[in-house]
């Protein structure tokens, strides 16, 4: 690896070496996401991306909006705003096989008032991703906007998230005064796959196939969890080009845009005429499954764009091109059993084990029915035929039973009431459809459990990790939650990777724990709907552990942000014996399961407003400056809007501070802010309590990956 050059020493040669290090990285993302043939090694690139992260942080005025470290940009208030299409995203005529694809051929060559047997037209074909289209539009190189297809006359505005695919340059490798490409946006299948294994695990819904996927996370509204999900793209037209000539054919624009850093599917091929388009097609249909995208057909198009400009559009759709879509793919088999797993948030889920048949390229022995009343409207039973499905589809799902071949005396499927791991009693909430194991101890949980219990907003047990639980679950030395509490020194020494010194640290954490205050002992049982934000609330509300167990829906209901369906969760989850049987058990470890009971209100300034906090004030934690607006009667939100009364800043604001200041929202700096609260501040045993909202139910998690991404 090459020497770091050393750190500018003025603010001019930093401005120089920002640029400059712009400038190789953009041309090293290319090399790696278009070309596929990097020139440097893993860590020389993150070097070059350090490099320019430092320089950024210590003159914050030389970021560029382009600048490959300002991929994640701030929440959108609101909705998404529409934009219209300067050129409209027209559809494509679908043909269903080659016959359909000849007559549309034959239509072309009267709209170019061309006879048979003339010379052939030349045809590009493409895969037809299953993902969702959108447009790209740079200004001086720089990407200014990203739309979705929308209606194909207006879209809506999805630049923020755009903004993190990786493969997505913000910068291109010139400054061409203006661009506009259009590409599809897709979800990795490796990725949809492990996405919706963790979605079903937690009990969420799976999203049924990787173009509702991406159409999904393409148009949150918080960048931060686009960005947590692996999203590519592909480009594939060259629309509207100004300050150089514009290429001659649809070809030559997708070399152009390949040229610029851009990335263009490498499977698209330049055809003679029809021949070599159907043999294309035939390839593919064959092949698709080596790809880790999801195709469902190919698109082709006429190459040279005068030929394009003469066969024109129809009100819907060119003449010029059209998108021949495989056929799908079935296959039938028999159900030899069906299984209830439970999850590991306690989400009891209904899997169809399947007679293994294979289909698109794999074998199925497997199929999830998601819950028990899409079990019971498709009435699956065992023993029946069934028709399995692999279309737009990564997971495979069962279309239909047939009927016809339902054995005799095949009976429809016993939900269990207990829990297939722990014979607890299962829950169904009302309006839900999804059922539920409540038992915080229950083998399926007991990780997550224990992660959750662990974790610094709840008992704050530093060094009880993911690698650790693993090893106390499989050794049997904890069989519930709070088994934590009679670990010892000694059994943690003999675990791999411990030793004496790292075990007499956690059993000092797990010794600590006992007097966290009480609402994190709240937050840390898990209960469904109960976030740190509950958790504060019920701590204020009942003084102690008993009376909260004790207390009734509506005495639940009357606590301030609490309504009928945290109510009723928290009255389940401690109508199990199982989890009063944990929290006796906390007891007898000698956790502290009281109060210390409410802190009076102040009047104050912030009474009765709405606060929004942003930047860093010195001497405070962010958490802190939240209690001691809520002391005084403030009600917290985490973006401004319109309803904001107040904006408290400090140092390094960020884009809350230009919203507000667009809005009208008064902005109070840190200085006003110390003068008004004055010398007070909170204990140091309430610093860590959180302001998550009432509806948050357990820890993301953190994943890594190659940085480039």
């Amino acid at each position: 690896m090459t020497a770091r050059p050393a750190a500018p020493a003025s603010k001019r040669e930093a401005a120089a070496r920002a640029e400059e290090l712009r400038r190789q990285i953009w041309f090293h993302r290319k090399r790696y996401y278009v070309d596929a043939q990097p020139v440097i090694s893993d860590g020389e690139y993150d070097a070059l991306e350090r490099e320019l992260a430092e320089i950024e942080t210590r003159f914050p005025d030389l970021i560029t909006p382009d600048s490959p470290t300002q991929r994640v940009g701030a929440e959108v208030a609101g909705e998404l705003p529409t934009v219209r299409h300067a050129v409209p995203m027209l559809s494509l005529d679908n043909v269903a096989s080659f016959e359909e694809l000849q007559e549309w051929h034959a239509r072309l060559l009267r709209a170019l008032g061309r006879d048979e047997g003339a010379a052939p037209i030349p045809l590009v074909a493409e895969l037809k991703i299953d993902g969702v289209s959108v447009s790209l539009l740079y200004e001086e190189g720089a990407l200014r906007r990203a739309v979705t297809r929308g209606d194909g006359f207006e879209g809506e505005d999805v630049t923020s998230n755009v903004r993190t695919i990786g493969t997505v340059p913000l910068r291109l490798l010139e400054p061409v005064p203006f661009l506009e490409a259009r590409g599809e946006v897709y979800y990795p299948l490796k990725e949809f796959a492990e996405m919706n294994r963790r979605r079903e695990e937690a009990g969420e819904p799976a999203f049924a196939n990787p173009r509702n996927a991406a159409a999904g996370t393409i148009r949150l509204l918080d960048p931060r969890l686009a960005d947590s999900r692996p999203l590519n793209l592909f480009v594939w037209g060259l629309v509207r080009l100004e300050g150089r000539p514009r290429p001659g054919s649809h070809s030559a624009g997708l070399q152009a845009l390949r040229d610029l850093g851009l990335r263009v599917n490498p499977n698209t091929r330049l055809c003679g005429g029809l021949d070599e388009v159907e043999a294309f097609c035939r390839q593919w249909s064959g092949k698709r499954d080596t790809l880790d995208y999801e195709v469902d057909g190919c698109v082709i198009k006429v190459d040279p764009l005068d030929l394009q400009e003469a066969a024109g559009s129809t009100a819907r759709a060119p003449r010029w091109a059209c998108a021949y879509k495989f056929p799908a793919r079935q296959a039938t088999t028999t159900v030899r059993a069906i299984e209830v797993q439970v999850g590991r948030t306690g989400a009891l889920t209904p899997v169809a084990i399947l007679e293994p048949v294979r289909l698109a390229g794999s074998t199925i022995s497997r199929c999830t029915l998601h819950n028990e009343e899409e079990l019971r409207r498709k009435d699956v039973r065992v023993g029946d035929r069934v028709l399995i499905e692999k279309g737009g589809d990564v997971i495979p799902r069962i279309v239909q039973v047939i009927l016809e071949a339902r054995p005799a005396g095949a009976a429809p499927f016993a939900w269990p009431e207990r829990c297939p791991a722990c014979g607890s009693a299962v829950v169904r909430p009302e309006g839900e459809a999804l059922s539920r194991c409540l038992n915080a101890s229950c083998p399926a949980r007991l990780k997550e459990s224990i992660l959750h219990f662990a974790r610094r907003e709840a008992m704050d047990i530093e060094g009880l990790g993911e690698a650790l639980v693993d090893q106390l679950i499989a050794r049997g030395m904890v069989r519930e939650v709070a088994d934590v509490y009679a670990l010892s020194a000694d059994a943690l020494a003999g675990l791999e990777r411990m030793g004496k010194k790292s075990a007499q640290n956690l059993m000092q954490q797990i010794e600590r724990s006992k007097s966290v205050p009480f609402e994190r002992v709240i937050f840390a049982l898990g209960i469904r709907f109960v976030g740190e934000r509950t958790a504060q609330l019920l701590a204020t509300a009942f003084p102690s552990i008993d009376a909260l167990m004790e207390a009734g829906p509506e005495d639940l209901m009357k606590v301030h942000e609490i309504g009928e369906r945290v109510a009723e969760s928290i009255r389940q989850f401690f109508a199990q014996a199982e989890n009063r049987r944990l929290v006796e058990r906390l007891r007898q470890a000698g956790v502290s399961l009281r109060g210390t009971g409410p802190a009076p209100l102040a009047s104050g300034p912030f009474t009765g407003k709405t606060c929004v906090v942003t930047g860093t004030i010195e001497g405070y934690t962010r958490d802190e400056i939240k209690m001691m607006l809520r002391r005084q009667g403030a009600r917290i939100a985490e973006s401004v809007s319109k309803k904001t009364d107040l904006l408290i800043c400090g140092a390094d604001p960020g884009s809350k501070l230009d919203r507000a200041i667009k809005l009208g929202v008064k902005v109070m700096d840190a200085e006003q802010f110390r003068l008004l609260m004055g010398p007070g501040r909170p204990g140091a045993g309430e610093s860590g309590a959180g302001a998550g909202g009432a509806g948050a139910e357990g820890a993301g998690a953190a994943g890594g990956g190659r940085s480039r991404g």
